[in-house]
């Protein structure tokens, strides 16, 4: 069976649904998305707090695991990806972070010529719906609605951020704006206490369209070619073959791990990868699944001395209370992703943005949602950011239902060690002061017991986890390792691009549903031929120092 549009785009994700409602604003263009899962219309996906629940559910998430880690002690480490409308949006944290502006700038100087900050600033005005006003870094015009979730109720929220800011860092009121450096409130895509997945903000409102042909449980087989030409896409919807042609382009948004499966699966990729599974080559292209970035992070967890933490929420009867007023009202406990206050600071002197990232959470819980241990607890999400190990996707075999290879290399390079090292010993300065004094109970994680270097280390390998941020496996440039020029087309494939997370050059400094909303966004004006939106020239601000000083002052007390 054969059907034909002017873009067929694979993967209705946090990228592919941007797309899908961008390109069909002009109703003569006609576009087909495909998708392999269904529909996000569960309370698992819409209510924010369940968010452990669709990204351990297989029906919403591909449950992918790495090859085991040789940096991580063998590990294999959990990759979930999004298998539902909306994508990994709908099975996230629903944390908005765009990153720092030294982040962009650095994909340029990796060759994504076009793509530094002031280039990249007016497509997150675009997306951007901020509750809190509008200015030169903030809309209240896009499709996409950010908040504060219950604005910081609980008082642990307010007690992390004075305990930064007496450790000696500064306060940042809005890290998406002029400074992200930093302890403040954190933002969520979240819209009346519903999760705000692209899917809500873009699909749904793009589905009465007729241009617009939406099909579920179809998977992406190959893309057809003729020539080095992309013509169409073979994909199977239960045990039937079907071929959709395109007129114009075929655009891959099947995320960092789906997308560069897909271009070798098609025969485009390194030619000893391919040879290997036994794939004829159309194109070789050595960087596709190569380069492949993802954050790492461990969580700092302490007893409460007060009875006010999310642990006292955890039973049955009190999640029936949540969620029956979730259901009646979208407000309360239910209606908030829980990490409402956050920090960003810089792990040495000399660097100008920072590396490390923290959430911090009222509760001491692990990513499934069950407790950590018995009574009230606390706990920080600490990542180091900027990682330089490097990793990979490869296929194993033409069969398009059996998963890729992939590794990531965790920790390899020795700086991500003693990254991660540096992280342990900030952390517990920040939460040992007073700010936290009515609060901090006994550490229980790492423990006061690892201390040194080599405990450190040995704690981190064992204990760290995936913040599920894989990114950069098809990485933009112009080298001879980069899959997609600067404008998102598949170089040596004439009317094929990519257009998610895995074209990032770099990993940006958060999370990373933001800047791929931000990179579908300016993509679709690439793909329409429209000039792009004007530079707004926005001042940045780093801390004062920074080429000579960790922080901004000396800490009040430390432990």
């Amino acid at each position: 069976m054969s059907q034909e549009f002017d873009y067929i785009i694979v993967g209705a994700g946090s990228a592919g649904c941007v797309l899908a409602n961008r390109l069909t604003e002009d109703p003569k263009t006609s576009v087909l998305l495909l998708e392999f899962g269904g529909s996000d219309k569960s309370i698992f996906i819409q209510m924010p707090t369940a968010l452990s629940i669709p990204m351990n559910t297989d029906r919403f998430a591909w449950q992918f695991h790495s090859e085991p880690e040789p940096y991580l002690d063998n590990r294999e480490m959990h990759c979930p990806r999004g298998k539902v409308l909306g994508g990994s949006s709908s099975i996230n944290g629903m944390v908005y972070v765009r990153g720092h502006a030294a982040d962009f700038e650095q994909w340029e100087q990796n060759g994504a010529t076009g793509w530094g900050y002031q280039n990249c600033l007016p497509y997150f005005h675009k997306a951007d719906n901020w509750k809190f006003g509008s200015d030169v870094y903030r809309s209240q015009q896009g499709p996409l609605h950010v908040n504060n979730g219950n604005n910081m109720q609980n008082p642990l929220y307010r007690a992390f951020i004075d305990a930064g800011k007496q450790a000696g860092y500064g306060v940042t009121n809005d890290y998406n704006g002029a400074r992200q450096e930093g302890f403040g409130p954190m933002h969520m895509t979240v819209r009346d206490g519903v999760r705000w997945s692209t899917a809500n903000a873009y699909l749904r409102p793009a589905l009465s369209r007729p241009n617009l042909k939406v099909v579920t449980r179809a998977r992406s087989r190959r893309i057809l070619m003729h020539r080095r030409v992309a013509t169409g896409v073979e994909y199977q919807i239960g045990k039937q073959v079907q071929q959709a042609k395109a007129r114009a382009e075929v655009i891959l948004c099947a995320g960092s791990i789906g997308s560069p499966h897909l271009l070798q699966l098609s025969g485009i990729g390194p030619g000893e990868v391919l040879n290997a599974a036994g794939i004829p080559v159309q194109h070789d292209l050595p960087g596709v699944g190569e380069n492949l970035q993802d954050h790492l992070e461990f969580y700092f967890q302490f007893r409460s001395k007060q009875s006010i933490t999310l642990n006292g929420k955890l039973g049955l009867f009190s999640k029936f209370l949540i969620g029956a007023r979730w259901q009646l009202f979208k407000s309360g406990l239910g209606a908030t992703n829980h990490f409402e206050s956050c920090g960003f600071i810089r792990s040495e002197a000399g660097l100008d943005a920072p590396d490390i990232q923290y959430h911090f959470l009222p509760a001491a819980m692990r990513y499934d949602g069950r407790a950590a241990f018995d009574g009230h607890g606390f706990q920080l999400h600490v990542g180091h950011n900027k990682p330089k190990s490097r990793g990979r996707v490869h296929i194993r075999t033409p069969d398009p239902t059996d998963t890729p290879s992939i590794l990531f290399n965790y920790l390899k390079h020795p700086d991500d060690v003693k990254g991660f090292r540096k992280s342990v010993h900030l952390s517990r300065e920040i939460i040992a002061q007073a700010a936290m004094d009515p609060f901090r109970g006994e550490e229980i994680q790492p423990g006061v017991d690892i201390h040194s270097d080599q405990e450190i280390d040995q704690w981190i390998r064992q204990g760290v986890e995936s913040a599920y941020h894989p990114s950069c496996s098809c990485r933009m440039g112009t080298d001879d390792l980069a899959v997609v020029d600067p404008d998102t087309r598949v170089r040596g494939i004439d009317r094929l691009r990519v257009v998610d997370s895995s074209i990032f050059p770099v990993i940006t400094n958060g999370n990373l549903n933001a800047p791929t909303i931000m990179t579908a966004e300016r993509a679709a004006d690439l793909i329409k031929g429209k000039g792009m939106l004007a530079p707004p020239n926005a001042p940045i601000e780093l801390a004062d120092n920074w080429q000579d000083t960790q922080r901004e002052s000396s800490p009040e007390r430390t432990g």
